[in-house]
């Protein structure tokens, strides 16, 4: 009877276990492409084309106005993740050009790019197109909301070339 349960528990555990091993292997593969998405593989390292992804905003008259990433905390928690960052990118001309269209379109401003870090030592480079973005508020903003965004998604396409180019 005792062993029967001692088994019990070991499976138990084993079970559990599972789940962690699998989220910690979701880093060790570079994103993938998905619908909605622009996901650009590059040769620089993490930090280099953070750098510059934020020269190539600022080329194409955009700025970063958020940043966020979760390596620096979990790093000061003791627990090595690689590189992952998001920057949102907006200008006030297109803030007040959407919200002439859609007050409710601007819970989506500013537009990220995530940079994240290889298992290579490479960094990819992604972004949600920006006329994916906004497309279901398109019924209150109409045209000009779809011509803002579509605009939008000719400066990130821009950024996006710039800032993985070799």
């Amino acid at each position: 009877m005792r062993g029967s349960g001692l088994a019990a528990i070991v499976v138990d555990l084993t079970v559990l276990s599972t789940p962690a091993v699998a989220a910690e292997a979701a880093w060790d593969v570079p994103l993938a492409p998905r619908a909605g998405w622009a996901v650009k593989p590059t040769p620089h390292d993490f930090e280099g084309l953070l750098s510059r992804l934020r020269d190539a905003v600022k080329a194409e008259g955009l700025a970063v106005v958020t940043e966020a990433g979760p390596t620096g905390a979990a790093r000061a928690r003791g627990i090595e993740i690689p590189g992952n960052r998001v920057l949102g990118v907006f200008n006030n001309v297109f803030a007040v050009r959407i919200l002439e269209q859609s007050v409710a379109a601007m819970i989506e401003a500013p537009v990220r790019f995530y940079v994240t870090e290889n298992p290579d030592g490479t960094a990819t480079l992604a972004y949600k197109l920006p006329s994916q973005v906004f497309a279901p508020y398109a019924d209150d903003g109409g045209q000009p909301l779809v011509d803002a965004a579509a605009e939008l998604d000719s400066h990130f396409a821009a950024i996006a070339a710039r800032a993985a180019a070799p």
